[in-house]
């Protein structure tokens, strides 16, 4: 937190008044504050990201936080969360329909992106007078930089003109930083955690597929090779998964055990 608080202390607040300048850096270290308390999976976090990001900025009427890959032009979004149902239609414009807009070109090109008009926006001739005409018009998008890559942007939004000068940029820059850590670190918990669900889920299904080669093997006398044959035949023949296959078997053997214990 020591490097970042320094960061805010060396902003230029010349042009600001006092009273504003003090408030929008007490706004900043709070949200800082809050990024450094979250503890939460990806989408929560994500969503508290753009909470946080409105506070922080001044002038923001909504915001929103999108992981990307920008390898994939085709299919960039990896996950994204909006602080208000208007950020979340214009996220729909930009990623689905049609494919342009500050987030984008903020991620693609690694830089702060901000403009005061979108109606009128030569950037995204497609994406700004569609933006426009929702009545949002300014837009500031900060991408979400690591040492080696960019993992994606925050986008924040406002429906007057011109709200977003370079003071703003300032304290979401800043912001920027320490947000880009915290939805790391939730995306690598993420990724661990379903890693950790596919391992357990693999475990399971290669011990029931293992009890039902042993059952095989003690009513037919096959060697384990010619078992799994044998499951695997039948996983074709009925198109079902294997380890469908091999529960089924596995059930049935304790039916007609408990069966025998207990003769009606």
């Amino acid at each position: 937190m020591t490097e970042f608080t320094e960061d805010v202390a060396d902003l230029p607040l010349a042009s600001l008044s006092t009273q504003q300048a003090s408030d929008d850096l007490a706004d900043l270290r709070a949200a800082i504050g809050d990024l450094a308390g979250l503890v939460a999976g990806l989408p929560e976090l994500l969503a508290e990201v753009s909470t946080f990001a409105v506070r922080a900025i001044p002038g923001a009427d909504g915001a929103g936080v999108t992981l990307l890959q920008v390898d994939r032009l085709d299919n960039m979004v990896e996950a994204l969360a909006a602080s208000a149902p208007f950020v979340a239609e214009i996220d729909e414009i930009q990623y689905v329909t049609l494919k342009e807009g500050p987030c984008i070109t903020a991620a693609l090109e690694r830089r702060t992106v901000r403009s005061g008009s979108l109606g009128g926006e030569k950037m995204w001739p497609r994406f700004g007078p569609r933006v426009g005409r929702l009545g949002v018009h300014s837009a500031l998008s900060l991408p979400l930089l690591l040492s080696d890559r960019v993992i994606g942007a925050i986008n924040v939004y406002a429906h007057g003109k011109d709200v977003f000068d370079e003071h703003a940029a300032e304290l979401g820059e800043l912001f920027a930083k320490p947000a880009a850590v915290a939805v790391h670190n939730a995306q690598v918990l993420s990724h661990a955690i379903a890693l950790t669900t596919q391992l357990q889920k693999a475990l399971k299904t290669r011990s029931v597929i293992d009890q039902a080669i042993g059952l095989i093997r003690g009513r037919s006398g096959r060697t384990a090779e010619e078992a799994f044959t044998q499951l695997r035949a039948i996983s074709q023949t009925e198109h079902r998964k294997l380890a469908e296959v091999a529960q089924q078997i596995v059930d049935e053997a304790v039916r007609r055990a408990h069966a025998r214990r207990n003769p009606t």
